[in-house]
């Protein structure tokens, strides 16, 4: 089978389940080269988000992952972003985080790691990444904490080391096929997740795509910032939080050089990957070790349908719903998810 056929058949399979079931209803459970350093400790300038911590240029090939270390004790607290952001979406939790061993970083093409032209964005390369961070800071049995689409690569990397994993924070991300995933709108157009659903919807053997619209507001700049601000603003229940991180977070992902081309590539295997993550999806059994879900219940896309599918998976794994949270539960409520991250116990 053809790479492109074998896409195809991915979204197609995405697209039915995706589209089938609506989003269920949420009971909550309420939390309540190698590594450089760059002249010391630094810390952000507002008082919410001081902590100080070490910059870290991590060697992946020929390119640098950005990362920020801060000091603590206890295994490390490796905190991972989707897209399209960075790891400012953890500055106001890792001030939570205060006497753990916390490192933060950007994935290639994103934040302040380089963003090569020519690389190959993918699932895959995310896992790469990943293990990049553990390998060259030498972390030990590090809580590896996913939210969106750094889910897969965590879980990956968990199962591919089930013996140097420490344990799994997950926050509002995904892994395989779930009956109640919803992609948030502009991930459902750039993804081509709708490619399928006309020729499901009326029986046409021809279906359509979203490609070119996609290619189209790729290259305009100002149509691609009304769709981050409109998009990843839903995110976000606070108004003053979403004031003060929503300029932030387009300047990582829309400045120069963008994030738009690994944010575009990504999307191309976002299907395949979920695909082939289902078909790992009965290894989650096997895993030994803690795992916790901690979820914003009010996010309509990856939502608390999804963590009960989670916990449906992983049985020994606990599950926490935070009522008024939305997507960026880490922004919403950071200092419930910090304390529900900081008790995971590790064996």
């Amino acid at each position: 089978m053809t790479r492109a056929r074998a896409g195809a058949v991915a979204v197609a399979a995405v697209v039915l389940v995706l589209t089938a079931v609506g989003p269920t209803s949420s009971s909550s459970r309420d939390g309540g080269s190698p590594a450089s350093e760059t002249g010391g400790l630094t810390a952000h300038a507002s008082a919410a988000q001081a902590r100080p911590f070490r910059e870290r240029w991590i060697a992946r090939g020929r390119h640098r992952i950005y990362a920020r270390e801060y000091p603590g004790a206890g295994p490390p607290i490796v905190l991972m972003h989707g897209f399209p952001d960075d790891l400012t979406l953890y500055e106001r939790l890792v001030a939570h985080l205060r006497g753990r061993h916390v490192v933060a970083f950007d994935f290639l093409g994103w934040g302040r790691s380089d963003k090569p032209r020519r690389h190959d964005y993918t699932f895959d390369a995310l896992q790469d990444d990943l293990d990049a961070v553990i390998r060259t800071l030498r972390l030990r049995r590090p809580v590896l904490v996913a939210h969106d689409s750094s889910g897969p690569p965590a879980i990956n990397w968990a199962l591919d080391h089930p013996h140097e994993v420490g344990a799994l924070g997950l926050l509002n991300t995904f892994y395989g096929l779930s009956p109640t995933l919803r992609p948030p709108e502009a991930i459902a157009i750039f993804g081509d997740l709708l490619e399928f659903r006309g020729a499901t919807m009326t029986g046409s053997r021809t279906s359509f795509s979203f490609e070119r619209l996609s290619r189209a507001l790729a290259r305009d700049r100002r149509m691609m910032r009304w769709l981050h601000r409109w998009q990843v603003g839903g995110f976000i229940r606070d108004r003053h939080v979403r004031r003060e991180f929503l300029p932030r977070l387009w300047r990582g992902f829309g400045g120069e050089p963008s994030s738009i081309p690994a944010f575009l590539e990504l999307n191309r295997d976002l299907a395949t990957a979920v695909v082939s993550n289902t078909g790992r999806a009965a290894e989650l059994r096997s895993l030994r070790r803690p795992v916790r879900i901690v979820f914003g219940a009010a996010d309509p896309t990856l939502n608390a349908g999804v963590a009960r599918h989670f916990r449906e998976l992983m049985p020994d794994a606990e599950l926490f719903l935070i009522r008024r949270a939305r997507h960026y539960v880490q922004l919403d409520e950071p200092q419930r998810v910090a304390r529900l991250l900081r008790s995971i116990p590790v064996p």
